[in-house]
């Protein structure tokens, strides 16, 4: 997709997040790693994540946040007619961990699809969303971003192991034509050539002629990646901004995908976008990958920075290497 502005009926009608209880300190890895709390907030700004327990995969993290979603909106499963998770760490390849949770919801005549975009899946998820209501295909869809990637890092691996949480969150979008515009413009874009600075592996050995590690684990080439999204980001989300007459200094919120807080630190110097702007989970919940950006909502909505009217910019990006903005008007 090119950035586009969005002339779209879908409106945002629910939100909820959930994490497990399981809390991981630095402490925790200081603990059996050569590592300690103050190396690992200077590098990444992580103070704990959350880790689900043994038999706690992605669909019942998903489950738990779509509960919680009904919790504040009693009645906003009526009609739900689509189911859009967005995961890297799927319960099982098949069926597909939409499906697991369709059932578990007994949501009937229910399209239920997995998104794979990494860290940029949420934000994906959604502009799928927004494309199938438009598309008259479906009027109501849940879209979910849930993760158990404590599952997938090699805890002997510094680099990784500490940088890796738990987490879910759900949105619900449908159509209402008769309600202003929610979502507002959108972009995706993906640097695949380098798609080899991270990756888990599935049934290939190989990745654009680059022999990979098999054994069904997270690995990361950190620096490569920090540095890809220090050259390309900036560049990218101001042409989102640009395509809509808009400027940093009109967006009430941003919610970048929390994979480092200094990252997110310099992309928001790079593109004079305030940091007291910016909504991040990763303090409290580590890189949680397509869950990050719902987490960090909810901690807006806890502490009171987000409410309806607010112009907030979501901005996913990671494995892939892809990139997924969406600019919406907060009605929640």
């Amino acid at each position: 997709m090119p950035t586009v502005q969005l002339n779209t009926t879908a409106r945002i009608t629910a939100f909820a997040a959930y994490a497990p209880e399981e809390v991981l300190t630095n402490d925790y890895f200081a603990s059996f790693l050569d590592t300690n709390d103050e190396w690992i907030v200077q590098r990444t700004g992580m103070k704990e994540r959350r880790k689900a327990a043994e038999h706690q995969y992605a669909s019942d993290l998903a489950f738990e946040a779509v509960m919680r979603m009904t919790e504040r909106y009693p009645s906003c499963l009526q009609g739900v007619d689509a189911i859009l998770v967005a995961t890297s760490t799927p319960d099982t390849f098949f069926p597909s961990t939409a499906a697991i949770v369709q059932a578990r919801l007994q949501l009937p005549d229910c399209l239920a699809l997995d998104i794979s975009n990494a860290c940029a899946g949420f934000v994906s998820a959604m502009q799928m969303a927004i494309g199938l209501i438009d598309a008259g295909m479906h009027q109501k869809v849940i879209v979910i971003g849930t993760e158990v990637l404590t599952k997938t890092v090699d805890y002997s691996d510094r680099s990784t192991c500490i940088l890796f949480g738990d987490g879910a969150g759900a949105i619900i979008l449908e159509s209402d034509p008769q309600s202003p515009a929610t979502c507002l413009a959108a972009s995706s874009v993906t640097t695949g050539d380098l798609s080899g600075t991270l990756y888990r592996t599935a049934v290939s050995c190989k990745l654009n002629g680059l022999d990979l590690t098999e054994d069904g684990k997270l690995h990361q080439n950190g620096r490569e990646v920090y540095k890809w999204a220090l050259q390309q980001i900036p560049a990218q989300l101001q042409h989102l901004l640009n395509k809509v007459d808009l400027t940093a200094s009109d967006l009430d919120i941003f919610v970048p995908h929390s994979a480092n807080l200094r990252m997110i630190e310099s992309i928001c110097d790079r593109t004079g976008i305030k940091m007291e702007h910016t909504l991040t989970s990763v303090q409290r919940y580590g890189n949680t990958s397509a869950a990050s950006i719902p987490l960090a909502i909810e901690e807006g909505i806890r502490d009171g920075r987000l409410v309806a009217g607010k112009l907030m910019l979501l901005y996913g990006f990671g494995g892939g290497l892809s990139q997924a903005g969406l600019l919406i008007r907060w009605t929640l």
